[in-house]
């Protein structure tokens, strides 16, 4: 087991933001967790980072529990990709140092010595997600969706076992999203690489090769399991709290809209 969650509650401010949630994964399984705003997502993906302490529960990491052992040995076991990592990072910094300083979890170069090895790993890690063209470039002269590219190779800098992606496609028009879906599509479908925990508010951005889904609504878990058990009308129509037609294509990309309201429309007045 890679990551285990068993009954964690997340209390802030007197509101509990995540209520006894459990959640297992798997060295093999791709997870995608979906819930409208505000239902915990990030909070329960910062649990799983080990940057924010549940109120009560357990958390475990490749068999570390959280509180038992030193959470500066286990960090470096978690890829992790999230708004704020991508805001530290300097305009300036070329897209290999960008990956590089991963490796001491760094945002800048100057302070650490690498070797070639990892020199070499870091221009691996940027030809994995399509983007070894841009080692030399600033990554503030990058479009949206190639920076991403770049900082999910920067996740895989340490060779972690486990990937935690927080909404990587927020912000991105139509082709920098897709260029970050298939890039995500190919880690998913790589049976070398780590198991994934992928946030999205967006059922079309699931990478097809996704396994399972968790469903969270106002912090509780309201639907977990198979892809093709949760990712349905019923389960995200009762999520989302609203009613919603869910279709998957040929490829394995879904799509969700809502359905059409029955009975004759009033015609809008315009009358002030």
């Amino acid at each position: 087991m890679v990551l285990a969650l068993d009954r964690v509650t997340v209390r802030r401010d007197g509101t509990t933001t995540l209520d006894d949630v459990s959640l297992r994964v798997r060295h093999d399984e791709r997870w995608v967790v979906l819930g409208p705003n505000g239902s915990g997502k990030t909070t329960m993906l910062r649990v799983a980072a080990l940057a924010l302490r549940p109120a009560s529960g357990t958390v475990d990491v490749s068999g570390n529990r959280l509180g038992s052992v030193d959470v500066r040995i286990i960090r470096p076991t978690i890829g992790v990709l999230s708004p704020s990592v991508g805001e530290q990072l300097r305009p300036g910094l070329s897209a290999h140092d960008a990956v590089l300083t991963a490796v001491h979890a760094a945002l800048e170069p100057w302070w650490h010595r690498y070797d070639d090895a990892e020199h070499e790993r870091a221009d691996r890690c940027l030809a994995q997600l399509g983007v070894r063209q841009f080692r030399d470039r600033a990554i503030g002269t990058l479009s949206s969706g190639e920076r991403q590219r770049v900082l999910i190779a920067r996740t895989l800098m340490t060779d972690p076992v486990l990937l935690l992606l927080d909404e990587p496609t927020a912000g991105l028009d139509v082709a920098g999203r897709e260029q970050v879906v298939g890039a995500l599509d190919e880690i998913a479908c790589d049976p070398a690489a780590p198991a994934m925990v992928l946030v999205s508010h967006h059922l079309e951005e699931v990478p097809p090769h996704v396994t399972h889904a968790l469903l969270l609504r106002d912090g509780r878990v309201d639907a977990c399991g198979r892809v093709h058990d949760v990712l349905d009308g019923e389960h995200l129509s009762r999520t989302f709290a609203i009613d919603l037609r869910v279709e998957r294509a040929d490829d394995g990309r879904f799509r969700a809209w809502a359905s059409a309201r029955r009975g004759p429309r009033r015609a809008p007045s315009w009358r002030a």
